[in-house]
């Protein structure tokens, strides 16, 4: 099952972080306007509880450039 939404750059950190803590998620993955891939979580970062501090400053530095983005979110059904 896959969820899509619609972020702007400023909302982009704090949707990540409910959606990691949401669980039953597989994969997180941002596009950018064009549907450019920009960045993709593996679910081992909010299951295994591994940090997310590298992968938040990467959506730092994606949000800084970026006006608005799609997040995909794959779950387990």
């Amino acid at each position: 099952m896959v969820e899509e939404f619609d972020v702007k750059s400023e909302e982009l950190i704090q949707k990540t972080k409910e959606i990691l803590h949401e669980g039953n998620v597989t994969k997180l993955i941002v596009e950018n306007e064009e549907g450019k891939t920009l960045l993709e979580i593996p679910a081992t970062v909010g299951i295994v509880g591994v940090s997310i501090a590298p992968w938040l400053a990467a959506l730092g530095a994606i949000a800084a450039v970026a006006t608005k983005c799609k997040i995909k979110v794959e779950r387990k059904a």
